[in-house]
């Protein structure tokens, strides 16, 4: 009888405990996760096409990578109260911050186009050429309309509810992955110990490793991280949760990417990449190798991806450009409570929704176009965070420590060369071909 009393306390302090974390959890998964939109899909879809297994080893280092920056954003959030572009421009002044939003702006408008290129290569799997450019416009307007509508007409909260039941059907991936049997010890062997002598220095696997790189570690991912953990009000002694939910999903995203890329280097591998106009052709390529099942499982992965990255992105641009300038953000907002926040929000889905209407029939190079525009752009970014985390006097005791400190400058130096590298090759090519 003595005992009963103290195991309900326990029971529910171990209840508290449960319902605090669940309340924290969400921006690190999803930050994460919105790094495998349409380009990301596509982007992994090629690797594996092109290169079978021999781009997994690049993955590992990304997850180290990525865990790394998303955590000092979320790491920044939650110590200043304050996003990312607030910072920047409390610290650095107006030029260096216009320069970042202008940064910003070309990545997140690449990307936003991408993600409706995405949108429309899914559905179009499944109509027929007379119903095809009518189903394009009503399916591009609607998922407009439909993320208009949930940023602005309701909270944060039901936002991040949504976003983390569409991170779950990410798992359609594994699924579509299992279900072309591939050679699970060689795989493991390929991402653990690769073959070096596989590796090159030629243009187009320079181009393939900053694609990678470009489509999980990006710009707006640092700006979307910091400011929806300041919108979430975490504090100071709640970061130890969020800090485990930003690792968790920097695990969880690449592990997607990890199954996308043997799911289509076991199916279709050897491939060119102008074999593929976008990620719905590479979902068709697979029915009469993996069956209609991996190809519904593929497009229907495709199309949640890209809405999930139509949200966040266009989302992040509206944070950073609001905060980089003092002006009310948020959201819920409405037009007459942040004009710049909300106006920034409607032009950025309009504009990439006409993009992608009058852009042609052949997508492939705008869903690829912001993993090397952000992979060229990111280094920027980085050294701003860097140069923000390190600053005591704003971090105290939270700035980095040493270790955080030389993966991310690794990570920053890597994108550097092999940008430097892909821009020599390409100058070469165009003097030899003169």
């Amino acid at each position: 009888m003595l005992g009963r009393p103290i195991d309900r306390a326990r029971g529910r302090s171990l209840l508290t405990q449960l319902r605090l974390i669940l309340d924290i959890i969400g921006p690190g998964i999803i930050a994460a996760n919105a790094d495998n939109d349409a380009s990301g899909i596509y982007g992994y879809a090629l690797a594996g096409a092109q290169y079978k297994y021999a781009m997994l080893w690049v993955l590992v280092l990304v997850t180290i990578s990525l865990g790394v920056c998303q955590e000092m954003g979320a790491r920044m959030g939650a110590i200043t109260g304050k996003g990312l572009a607030d910072l920047i421009r409390e610290e650095y002044g107006v030029k260096i911050t216009f320069f970042a939003m202008g940064v910003l702006l070309i990545a997140n408008y690449c990307t936003t186009v991408s993600e409706f290129a995405g949108i429309t290569a899914a559905v179009e799997i499944f109509t027929t050429p007379a119903t095809r450019l009518l189903v394009r416009w009503l399916v591009v307007w609607a998922v407009a309309l439909g993320i208009w509508l949930l940023v602005t007409r309701t909270d944060y909260r039901r936002v991040e509810r949504v976003l983390l039941y569409a991170a779950a059907i990410y798992l359609a991936y594994v699924a579509s992955a299992f279900m072309v049997h591939p050679p699970w010890g060689h795989v493991l062997q390929q991402t653990v110990w690769p073959d070096f002598g596989a590796i090159h220095a030629n243009q187009a696997y320079v181009f393939m490793v900053i694609n990678l790189i470009g489509t999980t570690i990006t710009p707006w991912g640092q700006f979307y991280i910091q400011s929806s953990v300041r919108d979430k009000s975490i504090r100071p002694e709640e970061y130890k949760i969020t800090r485990a939910d930003v690792l968790f999903g920097a695990f969880f995203t690449n592990l997607i990417a990890f199954f996308i890329i043997v799911c289509c280097g076991a199916t279709l591998f050897p491939s060119t990449a102008d074999r593929f106009n976008d990620a719905g052709e590479i979902a068709l390529a697979l029915r009469p190798i993996a069956g209609s099942l991996a190809t519904l499982l593929f497009a229907f992965g495709l199309f949640n991806a890209s809405c999930f990255g139509a949200i966040t992105v266009p989302l992040s641009t509206a944070y950073a450009v609001s905060e980089s300038l003092g002006s009310e953000s948020g959201v819920g907002r409405r037009a007459r409570e942040a004009p710049l926040f909300v106006g920034i929000l409607a032009t950025l889905l309009v504009v990439s929704a006409l993009t992608v209407l009058f852009g042609g029939r052949n997508l492939a190079f705008l869903i690829i176009l912001p993993n090397i525009v952000g992979g060229i752009l990111l280094p920027i970014i980085l050294i701003l965070t860097l140069r923000l985390i390190n600053n005591r006097q704003l971090m105290q005791e939270y700035a980095n420590s040493r270790t955080y400190n030389v993966i991310a400058w690794i990570t920053t130096a890597v994108i550097i060369a092999l940008t430097v590298t892909l821009l020599v090759q390409q100058i070469l090519q165009w003097i030899k071909s003169t």
